[in-house]
């Protein structure tokens, strides 16, 4: 069984989120990558273990929108989207700090991706191509793909926006492994990025020796 964050030190992890939190001030961190590359789940959890908001841009733009992000793209088409999701993006950074998942093509923007610079750490989670096909398959709510064959549109998706995704400030795997492995993972980096001297949580999620 893998062992949760909550399984380390007690205190090494309350030194470490009290100084990612002190160090963050009032900038969010933003999860970008592609559909399927888990950042719902995985910010949850982070924002969870940090003791922060959670925040989805996809849904509140389809709140202000009252419609979902499909009929969004189907009745206004893709430039209209991308206009309201900048709007929301650089409005809900003004919140911070929070933990802020966005959609897949909003990083692609360079005026969201300044507001982003600005006003928050940006974390690619990075995923390959089969593991981003086998979970997107669970769900059939991505516009994107209903135009053609989603293995083809995902490689011209991988291949245009990673480029895009590498100039973010963090960059972690996302695997096929327990959320909170990639949680520990993100960690880790923002200790890092930060420049946390507390001690971090990793070795906790090692498998224990048998």
């Amino acid at each position: 069984m893998t062992p949760r964050l909550a399984d380390h030190n007690k205190d090494d992890r309350i030194a470490l989120r009290a100084e990612i939190r002190q160090l963050l001030g009032t900038r969010s961190i933003v999860l970008i990558g592609l559909m399927g590359a888990g950042k719902t789940a995985v910010g949850r959890r982070l924002a969870n273990w940090l003791g922060l908001s959670f925040t989805d841009a996809d849904g509140e733009i389809e709140a202000a929108a009252d419609q979902t992000v499909k009929e969004i793209f189907a009745e206004h088409g893709e430039a209209y989207f991308r206009e309201g999701e900048r709007k929301v993006i650089a409005r809900l950074l003004q919140a911070g700090p929070q933990v802020l998942a966005t959609g897949g093509g909003a990083y692609m923007d360079s005026e969201t991706r300044a507001t982003i610079k600005a006003n928050g750490i940006s974390v690619w989670l990075k995923a390959d191509l089969r593991v981003l096909l086998n979970r997107v398959a669970r769900r059939d709510h991505r516009p994107l793909l209903a135009v053609g064959n989603p293995e083809t549109v995902m490689k011209n998706l991988m291949a245009e926006r990673d480029p895009i995704y590498a100039e973010a400030d963090i960059t972690v795997e996302s695997r096929e492994v327990p959320h909170e492995v990639v949680v520990s993972a993100v960690v880790d980096a923002l200790g890092a990025r930060l420049g946390c001297e507390a001690k971090p949580p990793a070795p906790a999620l090692r498998r224990k020796a048998q």
